[in-house]
């Protein structure tokens, strides 16, 4: 089994994408941890501010298989790949860290992945894995999080809710 650490997005009715991609990640992975979910604004266009979590899995996959899996997820959940790289979405879901690998894939496949550099993707895992060493840096989560000219920045918190009835 592997460790991989996902970075979770969605502007487009987000808060139920977001609750349903979790559901949808512990229905296949099993038990998860989740970081906080955060609003950020767009970056890249003029767009809705998006809410961006981060989540740790257990996996069976290699990263290839877990990328397909994960554009699959996306997809049922009405990702249009149309437009252009920054834009509106109803759920993005990368892999930031898969265990201690580098790793370059097939289309966007990168690890680490380039936008750990990104307040929206580093400060929600350095929220839940701060000691995990960023391979090719050196550096951890936590310590990456503290050099960043965003650390001071107060971001606002969501918490998911159930849905309705339950």
């Amino acid at each position: 089994m592997s460790r991989a650490y996902l970075s979770l997005g969605s502007n487009q009715d987000a808060e139920w994408h977001l609750r349903e991609a979790v559901d949808e990640l512990r229905a296949r992975f099993g038990p998860l941890v989740l970081s906080p979910v955060y609003r950020t604004r767009a970056v890249g266009f003029d767009g809705h501010d998006f809410l961006n979590a981060a989540a740790v899995i257990e996996t069976d996959l290699d990263p290839v298989e877990l990328h397909d899996w994960l554009h699959a997820l996306e997809d049922a959940h009405g990702r249009d790949r149309s437009g252009p790289r920054y834009g509106d979405r109803t759920l993005d879901i990368d892999i930031v860290l898969f265990d201690d690998r580098e790793f370059v894939g097939p289309g966007n496949l990168r690890i680490p992945r380039p936008d750990l550099q990104h307040a929206f993707v580093l400060r929600p895992l350095a929220d839940i894995a701060p000691d995990v060493v960023v391979p090719g840096d050196g550096r951890s989560l936590a310590q990456c999080w503290a050099a960043h000219p965003d650390r001071d920045v107060v971001l606002e918190t969501v918490r998911l809710q159930p849905p309705a009835g339950i």
